[in-house]
């Protein structure tokens, strides 16, 4: 398994995860020294002092000390070392072993090589005696000696500052990270969203650049850029109002005259050319025309549909409209959808008998499923069909083809709103086409 699959998806995961990483090794190669070095001298010369204080007694008694003698040993040691000692005469340590009860325990361990090393005799060790203290029970010649110490005497506390040293601090460091990797990428996000946003022809304002030098450069490059593509398409717009005026003014007039010259043959060929230039000009305005200015807004996609299903009903088309979900609206600009719709239900309504339009929302958008029984298109075309005035159909028979933009232009648009169109086969027999807009 590669380690990128492990690794946390979004820039502010990954940016902690650089800072944290090295803080963490350095903390945990810290702690090792510490324990390997620091702790482990200190818990051992703690245990061979308490070690040697039990011998010195274990020594005294020994060599035959009165009771008097052993009382004020016993006395002095409660009284400036903190142990707590007793000798039962005759008594025989009980389950004797030459190791401690707890093996798990480092202090533990620790005592037990100090006692093995000072006083060489029978041994037992209890850790936790009370929660707070450690017994020593010792086997003499005569009877059994018991030292009950408490358990700090047996390693340091600095052991515990400074566990909570390395959490504390760790703690801080990953706070301060945090707050100021997420002030670092808020800008990078909100620039996402902006660009997001653009794409799918929504209005962005109040944008500002904001953040480190870098996403101020890409920010300031973001508005540059949305700032020409308004000009261009302010330009288009100026530039199409003027081609239509020029245009079909002169249609017009022709069309008056056309009309004024009879009923002949060759009239009503001239009539016909004249409406299939205005077909003509109409399409190529619809594919240049784009967004225009309209703004965007909610619109419901199920009174559309059902309107746009009705109205190619009425043009000779069979077809159904199946919505799988209710209250299914989106932000659009609602002009510009209805033609894209137009386009894809009237191309199914004129090539198959029968089509069928499938409305399902998902959870980042709606699809639309556009399928019909007619005689599809080649996957080897499918495309060039999004080209341009490209005709699967070579002929320019008005009949049998258009002009070659309906694809184009509704891709145009479904893309402009930041959404997917592609072709496949149907399971009804021809084209499916395959449509995903983003909430």
């Amino acid at each position: 398994m590669k380690l990128k699959q492990f690794l946390p998806r979004s820039l502010l995961g990954r940016s902690l995860l650089i800072l944290i990483t090295p803080v963490i090794l350095i903390q945990v190669v810290a702690t090792y020294m510490f324990f390997t070095r620091h702790w482990d001298v200190m818990t051992e010369r703690l245990a061979l002092a308490v070690a040697g204080e039990v011998a010195l007694f274990a020594d005294s008694v020994e060599r035959g000390a009165s009771q008097k003698e052993l009382q004020r040993m016993a006395n002095d040691m409660a009284r400036f070392l903190d142990l707590e000692v007793t000798y039962q005469d005759g008594k025989v340590l009980e389950n004797v072993t030459r190791h401690h009860r707890d093996w798990g325990s480092v202090v533990a361990q620790t005592l037990s090589y100090a006692i093995q090393k000072r006083v060489q005799k029978p041994y037992d060790i209890q850790t936790d005696v009370g929660g707070k203290f450690v017994k020593i029970s010792l086997q003499l010649t005569d009877g059994v000696l018991e030292v009950i110490s408490p358990q700090n005497r047996l390693f340091s506390a600095s052991a515990r500052i400074y566990i909570l040293w390395v959490i504390g601090s760790s703690a801080f460091l990953l706070l301060i990270a945090v707050l100021f990797m997420r002030n670092q990428i808020r800008p990078i996000r909100r620039l996402a969203i902006a660009a997001e946003k653009l794409g799918k022809g929504r209005d962005v304002p109040f944008f500002k650049p904001e953040g480190a030098q870098e996403v101020r450069a890409a920010a300031q490059a973001f508005i540059d850029m949305r700032a020409r593509i308004d000009r261009q398409i302010q330009q288009r717009t100026s530039m199409l109002a003027g081609v239509s005026h020029d245009l079909r003014t002169p249609l017009t007039r022709m069309k008056l005259q056309a009309e004024l010259m009879g009923n002949s043959p060759d009239v009503q060929d001239l009539k016909s050319d004249i409406a299939d230039m205005e077909r003509m000009i109409s399409a190529y305005l619809d594919f240049v025309r784009g967004q225009g200015d309209e703004e965007p807004q909610r619109t419901a996609l199920e009174p559309l549909l059902t309107r746009l299903v009705a109205s190619a009903g009425r043009e000779g088309g069979a077809v159904t409209l199946d919505i799988r979900d209710d209250d299914i609206s989106l932000m659009v600009r609602p002009i510009a959808l209805e033609r894209a719709l137009v386009n894809l239900i009237g191309n199914a309504a004129k090539y198959a008998p029968q089509s069928r339009v499938t409305v399902t929302r998902e959870e980042d958008g709606v699809r639309l499923i556009f399928d019909d029984n007619g005689p599809g298109i080649p996957p080897a075309l499918r495309d060039d069909v999004f080209k341009p005035f490209f005709r699967v159909e070579t002929s320019r028979n008005p009949q049998t083809g258009g002009v070659g933009l309906g694809l184009p232009i509704a891709q145009d648009i479904i893309h402009a709103h930041g959404g997917t169109i592609d072709l496949g086969d149907s399971p009804m027999g021809g084209l499916r086409i395959n449509v995903f807009l983003p909430a």
